[in-house]
Parts: C-alpha cells; structure tokens; sequence
C-alpha cells in the first residue's frame, strides 16, 4: 500500500526529498502501530494519531519540530487515503502540530577563518573536486541537494551564474564569486566523464547527497554543508546583501526562514555585547 502512496506524491510532483521523508515517517508509524496493537491498521484512526503523538513527545523525546514533521507525513498519508475512497474523515488536525518558537537569534557557528582553514584542507588533499564542491557550499548559499543535482548545462562560469533546481522543482540563478569560477574551472580541467551532472566519482555518474556527506565527514567534524550554507547567509548579510538578495540566492520562499539563518556570528554578537 506504501507503493502506492509514493506513486500519488510522485504525481503530485513532491520531490525525492520529500517523498523519502513521507514514506520514512509513515512507516515508522505502521511500525509503532504493529508493535502496539499487533497489526498495521488500513485506516488512519483519530484515537491511534493523538495516542502516537504522546508517544513521540513523551516516549521518544521529539522536539515540537519532529513532531510537527511526522505528522505532515501522516496528513498527506490522510489525504491520499481520502482520496482513493479508503477513509471519509480528516484524522490529523491543525491544532495537532505543536507551536514553535522561532529563533531568531541563530548566529553561525563558524567564522571565516575557519572556512578558509577548511577550504585550504581541501585544497592540499589533491582533490580538485572537494575543493571545488566546499568551494561553492561556502560562497553560494546552495543546498546539498542542489548541489548532487547540479548538470553540466547549468553552469556558465563566463557569465558566474548557475542555474539551480531547487525545492519544489524551482529555479533560480545564483550568483558566483571568483573563488567559486577558480575552483569549479580547475575541477572542470581534471573532469573525465560524459555525465550530464557536474560532480562525478569513479563509481557513478552523480554524487549522491550521502557522498557528499562523507567528503564533509573526512576532513572536519564540525563544518557540514548545512552549516556553510548557514555561513554563507550570515556573511552574505555583513557584506551588504539585503534580506530579500540573501533569500533569493539561497532559494528561501519565505524572507523568515532567511530571518533564522542570517545572523551575525557568535563572535560578532559578542563583540556587540562588551560595547553595551
């Protein structure tokens, strides 16, 4: 039955992203279901949603935002079954997603030079490739999807501008500094492969996000792409950049989520804090 709910958010163009997230928390709720009652029931029912959503925050320990992610799957998984005819009623309701306090002061935990330390790692490990794909997480605001995604056709070095895929299927054109056009024309010089996406391996034709990981893994325990793009949009802001520039090159739909992200470092805060 799980098969079939992937096929409904295929049509409905969610993307791959997603789709894996919907099925990896649907089927973890089947599963808590066949632990508890000794079956996976073919409905969604009210009294077994609120029983798991105690589960999740008492027994599990899920913040509010793992809840809250969890049960999006099970709406949609709601949603799919009222639509084939399976269920007549909503079981997951508004007022069942747990209220968040956003935080706004989210200052970046790396500095510069820690980037810099970071890039010139790379750079003496022989892998142009690394350097190249550290290179552009630092300097563009890309997500690491975006990133395994990225073709060949999508980057023009001469005008320093690639054309991003990103959530949803949208696109956008990010801007690149000369850093980026350095280290992703030095790639390009070693680069022996007719795959249409821009980083390859020995072993595929597409890095996958996991590999990418697993580069990050090899030379720091701390700087992950997550926290370059992080980086990238509290720098970007210091350097000039409106809110509204940051969100576009980063591909927020909503300036808020840019609002978490982009903020002065923990140093620069600091600082701030001994001039009061």
């Amino acid at each position: 039955m799980l098969n079939e709910f992937l096929s409904y958010l295929q049509a409905r163009g969610k993307s791959h992203g997603t789709i894996t997230a919907y099925y990896q928390d649907v089927s973890l709720y089947l599963k808590w279901c066949h632990e508890t009652f000794g079956e996976q029931p073919a409905l969604l029912y009210r009294a077994n949603v609120l029983e798991y959503i105690s589960y999740m925050r008492n027994i599990r320990g899920y913040t509010p935002k793992t809840v809250n992610h969890h049960l999006s799957s099970l709406r949609s998984y709601n949603e799919w079954l009222i639509e084939i005819g399976r269920q007549t009623e909503a079981v997951v309701l508004k007022n069942d997603f747990m209220k968040i306090q956003l935080q706004y002061a989210s200052p970046s935990t790396i500095s510069k030079k820690d980037v810099e330390t970071f890039r010139q790692r790379l750079l003496e490990s022989g892998s142009k490739r690394d350097y190249a794909i550290v290179t552009l997480f630092a300097y563009s605001g890309i997500r690491r999807s975006e990133c395994a995604a990225l073709k060949v056709e999508h980057v023009d070095l001469r005008a320093r501008e690639i054309r991003v895929i990103g959530k949803g299927d949208k696109q956008r054109l990010v801007y690149i500094n000369d850093k980026i056009v350095y280290a992703l024309r030095e790639y390009l010089k070693e680069r022996n492969s007719d795959s249409p996406f821009f980083f390859v391996s020995r072993q595929s034709e597409k890095l996958t996000a996991s590999r990418i990981n697993q580069i990050f893994n090899r030379y720091s325990d701390v700087i992950t792409p997550k926290s370059l793009r992080h980086f990238f949009c509290s720098l970007a802001l210091e350097s000039g950049y409106s809110i509204h520039e940051v969100a576009n090159q980063a591909g927020h739909s909503n300036v808020q989520t840019t609002l978490i992200y982009a903020n002065p470092t923990a140093q620069a805060m600091k600082d701030k804090a001994n001039k009061l």
